[in-house]
């Protein structure tokens, strides 16, 4: 997981005005790395307007993404952790952790999306990744995994 997590790509952020600046805060670090192209942001944003809000995962967790052809230059992950939960739409879950993924292809992140899968497939996970007291701690805890 080392490789495709930089400590730089790991913040914690207090409160955002909408699910759309929740998108752009979380993606921004692979955009400011040179991870993704700016208009991977608006991909993201455009896709969960025409299908929904497909990333969002379970209660506490999205994973954004859209497809490699939207922007992505380098394979990477970037995690953010908003101290006031977003909804993506009305009658959906608070999310917390926002997982971005840039995947350069359809089967180069396989391996990374199984050890996500099975992180959080225990909702205790998620839960210590929200309240985790800084970005060092969420960072250790997805490179321990």
């Amino acid at each position: 997981m080392q490789s495709m997590l930089k400590r730089e790509n790991v913040q914690i952020v207090e409160k955002v005005d909408s699910w759309e600046e929740s998108v752009h805060v979380a993606v921004q670090p692979l955009v400011d790395q040179g991870y993704v192209e700016s208009r991977y942001i608006d991909g993201i944003i455009d896709n969960a307007r025409e299908f929904g809000p497909y990333f969002v995962i379970c209660p506490d967790l999205a994973l954004l993404h859209a497809r490699p052809d939207q922007g992505v230059l380098k394979r990477q992950l970037a995690v953010t952790v908003l101290r006031e939960p977003i909804r993506f739409k009305e009658e959906g879950p608070d999310v917390r952790v926002l997982v971005t993924l840039a995947a350069t292809d359809a089967d180069g992140h396989i391996e990374v999306m199984r050890r996500l899968a099975t992180m959080f497939c225990d909702p205790d996970n998620i839960t210590k990744i929200a309240e985790a007291a800084t970005a060092d701690e969420i960072y250790d805890f997805f490179v321990a995994e």
